[in-house]
């Protein structure tokens, strides 16, 4: 493994001080001096090999200032044995195109195995895994579901890794090769790779191409201590055998979520989670929409059931308060209607901003002042969109009854929404048009909102409701 500075992240000397900057969102931290010639020669374009896995390059690379990239061809010799564990039941012919993927897969044929957990299949599926040289083994029933047919698997598996892949994907040729790299540090209990769609002949295959729950995108991240909520889906899955073992497998009655509860739980341990862009899957997205609307819906049921579980696991919302202050005055300027609320938006943000400036001469990196008021901007923009999408997800079906009885609110909201949609499409890059894409956006999310309420009634606990309200300043400097 090695590292490179991020795209757009520059190293800038100023005076005896050296600083590394990102410009989205804008963060700088100042490098000490051990760190300042390994850091001109990642400049340089020179790629640098880290010392330990949880040296400062890694601290850095968590933090986004730094890339890693994978080793160009390691010796196989040093490559752990993998087991790869496919749950099916009825999908003989996915299972077949995937079966056929991992035989194109780049990695000793002597030091991977492949389990296939029939779970009560009606077709072929076993005669096809049998076949194409897998070994099967039964769920044990049929219907058992995907996290016990999984602890079936890794029963019978050998290899010092378990590679989870669901039947209904395929896996690109440089998938395992791609993501062992990762548990070189010890630390690491799970690595997630990239799931990318299948298909794109419908419009719904578009857009879950880009907008599915099972994408994490293009940015490495890490978890460990803590309680936020990061996790990794289980349909592109890597996990240290011994570390599956003592956080006791998927929790086997659990048919959606079973992938975050085990996350969550190996991180309670004291394990690293990672995910990392590469390793690539495809998958099967649901394209037909009542399909795809009740697997959302199924997705979040399953939010209830994992605050029972794991309380302290909540979502959490960043209000930094002159930003929060700004966006209020904004909203009540076109409710009320009232100049006085845009004015005090407009000092809220003038303030805001000239603190930042501040801050920022104070730890010796004189930005430029209109480098900082866009950055400051975009933060107020990235404020609107998470409390937005917030809302949307969770509160959409009450939102659009409040909006029906007070047109006004509906104005309002009707154009924040069109804001933060039209951004997300061209963030994810999405070729729908926009109103393809806003229809699939919203009907995702009332349905999602939907399923976490019929959870929370199920479970009679409301905790999904509940937030947690911090107050941070988005920019950072150390």
């Amino acid at each position: 493994m090695t590292y490179c500075l991020a795209a757009g992240v520059t190293l800038r000397d100023e005076g005896d001080a050296t600083y590394l900057v990102a410009p989205r969102p804008l963060r700088a931290v100042r490098i000490n001096r051990a760190l300042r010639e390994v850091l001109h020669r990642l400049g340089r374009g020179e790629p640098v090999r880290p010392e330990s896995p949880g040296g400062p390059l890694e601290r850095l690379a968590k933090k986004g200032f730094l890339e890693r990239e994978a080793p160009a061809g390691p010796d196989s010799r040093e490559l752990p044995t993998v087991s790869v564990v496919i749950p099916v039941m009825d999908r003989a012919g996915e299972l077949r195109r995937c079966l056929s993927s991992l035989q194109r897969v780049r990695y000793p044929a002597a030091r991977l195995q492949v389990v296939v957990v029939d779970d009560g299949s009606r077709d072929d599926s076993a005669a096809v895994a049998e076949e194409l040289g897998a070994t099967v083994v039964s769920s044990g029933g049929r219907g058992q579901g995907p996290a016990a047919a999984r602890n079936r698997g890794a029963a019978a598996a050998h290899g010092e890794l378990l590679a989870f892949i669901d039947s209904d994907c395929t896996a690109s040729p440089g998938w395992l090769i791609e993501l062992v790299d990762r548990f070189r540090d010890r630390e690491v209990a799970a690595v997630g790779g990239c799931v990318q769609g299948m298909h794109v002949a419908t419009r719904l295959d578009r857009y879950e191409a880009v907008m599915s729950s099972l994408s994490l995108g293009r940015r490495e991240r890490c978890g460990q201590q803590g309680d936020d909520t990061f996790y990794l889906p289980s349909c592109n899955l890597l996990v240290r055998r011994a570390a599956f073992r003592a956080a006791g497998g998927f929790r086997g009655g659990m048919q959606v979520g079973e992938d975050v509860d085990l996350t969550w739980r190996l991180r309670d341990l004291g394990w690293k989670i990672v995910y990392s862009p590469r390793g690539w899957v495809w998958h099967e997205h649901r394209n037909e929409l009542g399909a795809f609307l009740r697997r959302r819906f199924q997705y979040g049921t399953s939010e209830a059931a994992l605050h029972v579980l794991h309380p302290q696991r909540r979502k959490k919302i960043a209000l930094p308060p002159l930003l929060t202050a700004a966006m209020v005055l904004c909203v009540c300027a076109v409710l009320l209607p009232s100049l006085w609320a845009l004015a005090g938006a407009l000092s809220c943000l003038l303030l805001d901003g000239r603190m930042a400036v501040r801050r920022l001469r104070r730890c010796g990196l004189p930005l430029e002042a209109a480098t900082v008021w866009e950055a400051r901007l975009r933060a107020l923009g990235s404020l609107v969109y998470y409390v937005t999408q917030h809302a949307v997800r969770y509160y959409g079906l009450p939102l659009l009854a409040v909006s029906v009885l007070w047109p006004q609110l509906g104005l309002a909201t009707a154009v924040v929404l069109l804001g933060v949609v039209a951004v997300e499409r061209r963030v994810r890059g999405s070729a729908l048009g926009l109103v393809s894409f806003t229809t699939f956006f919203l009907a995702e999310h009332l349905a999602y909102g939907a399923g976490v309420f019929a959870g929370c009634l199920r479970q009679k606990r409301f905790g999904s409701y509940c937030p947690i309200l911090y107050a941070r300043m988005d920019m950072s400097f150390g």
